[in-house]
């Protein structure tokens, strides 16, 4: 379909993203959300989200009148070809995604919804969610589509303009075909299965990021064990081609608004169907070890106990070139370090709010007066920047804990200061004379 009438309910990192994307397409889009505050501000070109080329992106379909931003879904789907839903569907009790913000946009639409309407879930939402939403419907003739995102956080524009492949699936083929023609000016494998598979493919992706996250975690662990090098272990992993290079790298532990709750939502449909899905727990298990391991390095940074020991933490968000908080494992981290005591100080180039256990300060320097020991715990460049030098004069103790493996191990020791990285030989620290 060229130029088609699009509506994308739910104005989020997918929606907003989804939205400005198709409109730059070509398509006739309009994106609903239930905030008029943050509708206003999207419609006059002001986007929160940090999310390289989105606000462009925003302000040109804007400007070409092809992306408009509305409150109410009932008059705006009245004559789309496809509607989106882009709706949160975090983790509910028990870890199975929480359907409930899908439904109640069905039970709005559905009876407004013109023939031949196919109603696209973009958001994450377990096998099954196409089958559910057609009998909410109660229509024959509106068929339901499944259209997976794969889009990261820092790259989702560019992840949605040069995908690695589009799945779409449906138990209607020719609805199926006719949504992922939407995409057709894309250079892309497309996989056009059934629902149910579409669906699955989503949770079998970021559950399989998941595990080799915590893969490496246990690898880099058994490095320090060994005496070996993370670095060079991932270096001779990443050139096989049946590995890759990707995911490869140690941190603090996996988080942020997809893998967390995917991989809780898939041991929960496995355990509907009576699959031991054990080896997806024990990714969980372990990346929930991974932080402990992160807290009792810092701890031995500053001599064994974090009772008032004060912690400079460099980085909040999830991963770097986001402003994203949601399951961030620096929280994790910076909550445990508050909850054993430790007075903690963070500065993150794109967060500024205030949040508890911590004093957010707006100057990364700041954080490292009279610091016991500096944290790394997002891999934001502008940290190999930092006069390191200078942080060693600012702060009273000399340990610095780089949990992703960022910064240079001579930089830090050449300053006076003791590097401890994750699965790294450590450095002898250099004596300053004097």
């Amino acid at each position: 379909m060229s130029g088609a009438r699009i509506v994308v309910i739910g104005t989020g990192y997918v929606g907003l993203t989804t939205g400005a994307c198709l409109a730059a397409l070509g398509h006739q889009v309009t994106c609903v959300d239930v905030d008029d505050v943050k509708v206003a501000r999207l419609a006059a070109g002001r986007v929160d989200i940090l999310e390289p080329g989105l606000e462009e992106l925003v302000t040109r379909g804007l400007a070409a009148r092809r992306l408009r931003f509305v409150v109410g879904s009932r008059a705006a789907v009245a004559d789309a070809e496809a509607v989106y839903l882009c709706v949160p569907t975090p983790m509910g009790a028990g870890g199975a995604a929480d359907l409930r913000a899908v439904e109640a946009v069905i039970a709005e639409i559905a009876d407004v919804l013109p023939a031949g309407c196919a109603v696209v879930t973009k958001s994450t939402v377990p096998v099954g969610t196409a089958q559910r939403i057609r009998a909410l419907l109660g229509r024959d003739d509106v068929p339901v589509v499944a259209n997976p995102e794969f889009l990261r956080e820092g790259t989702a524009v560019a992840d949605f303009m040069h995908p690695d492949r589009i799945v779409v699936g449906s138990d209607d083929e020719a609805a199926a075909r006719r949504i992922a023609d939407l995409y057709r000016d894309l250079s892309a494998p497309n996989v056009i299965t059934d629902a149910a598979s579409a669906e699955l493919v989503k949770y079998a992706a970021n559950c399989f990021l998941a595990m080799k996250l915590s893969y490496v975690n246990a690898i880099a662990e058994l490095c320090e064990r060994l005496g070996a090098d993370i670095v060079s272990v991932t270096e001779g992993m990443g050139h096989d081609r049946r590995i890759g290079r990707s995911f490869l790298k140690p941190g603090p532990g996996w988080g942020g608004s997809c893998l967390p709750k995917d991989t809780h939502a898939l041991v929960q449909v496995a355990e509907s169907v009576g699959f031991d899905f054990s080896l997806l727990t024990a990714a969980i298990v372990e990346n929930i070890a991974q932080r402990d391991r992160i807290v009792a390095k810092i701890a031995g940074a500053v001599g064994g106990s974090l009772a008032a020991a004060r912690i400079g933490v460099l980085g909040l968000a999830f991963k770097a070139g986001t402003n994203d908080l949601r399951d961030s494992p620096a929280l994790s981290v910076t909550s445990m370090l508050a909850a054993h005591g430790a007075e903690v100080t963070a500065y993150d180039p794109a967060v500024r709010e205030a949040l508890p256990g911590m004093t957010v300060v707006d100057d990364p320097y700041q954080v490292a007066k009279d610091a016991d020991a500096i944290v790394v715990l997002t891999e934001w460049a502008e940290f190999t920047k930092l006069d390191w030098g200078y942080v060693a004069d600012l702060m009273q103790g000399d340990g610095v804990v780089d949990t992703r493996n960022l910064l240079e191990p001579r930089t830090i020791t050449d300053a006076g200061l003791s590097y401890v990285g994750l699965g790294r030989p450590r450095p002898a620290r250099v004596a300053l004379p004097g």
